[in-house]
């Protein structure tokens, strides 16, 4: 008989089969716990690589801050550097004069400037006077804002009735800096400076602009008002920036409009302001005898008070032609006013030839104020075309503008 405590065959394998399972439940946990925990390492993986990168970048933000720290330092503790003006070059040695003590030493110029360095420059110098660098020349920002960088805009054909004027103007200007070979084929100097003078609204500020557009050449304008300074030596010194400005930037242009403001007959009542006058002249005139043709540059100046002026501003040498530029006669009216009539709408009863008759003693600036007055009429009553009643009207109104202008009356009488 088999004992009854031994396990039977079925029973053995239903026990291996059940710790079977259970061993691969506990696999299968084991194995999802790892890749819960493989997961969870990613993205620490990840916040630690931000953290890295985060870091590296306040490193990199240290490091220039640092940098910049460094320089200040070295900046603050390098020895100071004197300003000092070379006043001759001989081979690799250079005179310079200290700004300040005017104390004048010979050096030597170091080999990265030996092409560069010319006298009249300014340099940076240490205590043992060797040549550290060298600096712009100084310049006036006023007189550098005198530059016209863009062009005018206007060109010959805008301007009318003044043929001659313009073909003057052509050949002492604009030939000398298009043309120089023709000047010296016949083995001449050109003009270096022009003096355009006339009455109010002649056209002499429109002429240059004329000219600054035709020449390719830098233009610098300047009124003569702004050479009077208020402090004593400022007048001078912008006259000198501005034409040594005009010598850099050759080939230039220099306007110099109204210039009787500033070249007026030099007299003395005692002020300072007087004294000052006359000294921003002198530089004037000693800035245009230092003029030479090679330096391609030219000199426009206008005035409508010739007759103020001092004679040493006129004579030969500075001026050397002083063109009038007057009051248009008729024919030159009658082109004046087709040019500024060209774009508008003008109906047929308009007649010009009657208009320039009509104006006589009227400035080119006066028929362009008619022109315009005239389309104001236009517009005011909504029209689109100008007719001869709209020109007598503005013409009306202009003459009497310049009527009650021209005479005296209340207070001022």
């Amino acid at each position: 008989m088999s004992n009854s405590s031994a396990e039977s065959p079925i029973d053995t394998k239903n026990s291996k089969f059940v710790n079977q399972t259970n061993s691969e439940e506990s696999a299968n946990e084991d194995i999802e716990a790892l890749r819960k925990e493989i997961e969870l390492l990613k993205v620490n993986n990840e916040g630690m690589k931000a953290k890295l990168l985060e870091a590296s970048m306040m490193a990199d933000s240290y490091l220039e801050e640092t940098s910049k720290l460094k320089k200040q330092i070295e900046q603050l503790t390098r020895p100071p550097l004197f300003i000092a003006t070379v006043m001759e070059v001989e081979d690799d040695m250079a005179l310079i004069r200290q700004h300040g003590n005017n104390q004048e030493v010979v050096t030597k110029i170091p080999p990265q400037f030996q092409d560069e360095i010319q006298a009249g420059m300014r340099v940076c110098v240490n205590a043992a006077f060797s040549i550290i660098s060298t600096i712009s020349r100084a310049a006036d920002v006023r007189a550098q804002i005198m530059e016209l960088i863009n062009s005018p805009g206007i060109n010959y054909d805008m301007i009318g009735g003044l043929d001659d004027v313009l073909k003057e103007v052509i050949e002492s200007v604009e030939l000398p800096l298009v043309e120089p070979e023709l000047f010296e084929k016949i083995g001449i100097e050109p003009p270096t400076g022009v003096l355009m003078h006339g009455g109010p609204g002649t056209g002499k500020t429109l002429i240059a602009k004329a000219v600054a557009s035709r020449a390719n050449a830098t233009f610098i304008r300047m009124s003569g008002s702004d050479l009077v300074q208020k402090f004593v030596g400022e007048g001078a010194r912008l006259v000198k920036d501005v034409f040594q400005m005009a010598r850099d930037k050759a080939p230039s242009i220099l306007f110099i409009d109204e210039i009787d403001a500033v070249g007026g007959m030099r007299t003395h009542d005692g002020t300072t302001g007087s004294a000052e006058v006359n000294r921003t002249m002198l530089q004037l005139l000693a800035e245009m005898d230092g003029f030479e043709a090679a330096e391609n540059v030219k000199v426009i100046a206008a005035t409508n008070r010739i007759d103020l002026l001092d004679p040493a501003l006129l004579r030969p040498g500075r001026f050397d032609r002083v063109i009038e530029v007057p009051i248009p006669d008729e024919e030159g009216r009658g082109e004046i006013l087709k040019i500024h009539t060209r774009k508008m709408n003008i109906a047929e009863d308009v007649d010009l030839k009657k208009i320039a008759k009509m104006t006589e003693g009227l400035s080119g600036a006066d028929l362009k104020v008619i022109t315009k007055e005239a389309g104001m009429f236009v517009l005011r009553r909504r029209g689109d075309q100008v007719t001869m009643k709209d020109v007598m009207e503005a013409y009306e109104k202009v003459v009497e503008e310049e009527e009650v202008n021209n005479t005296p009356h209340g207070m001022f009488a």
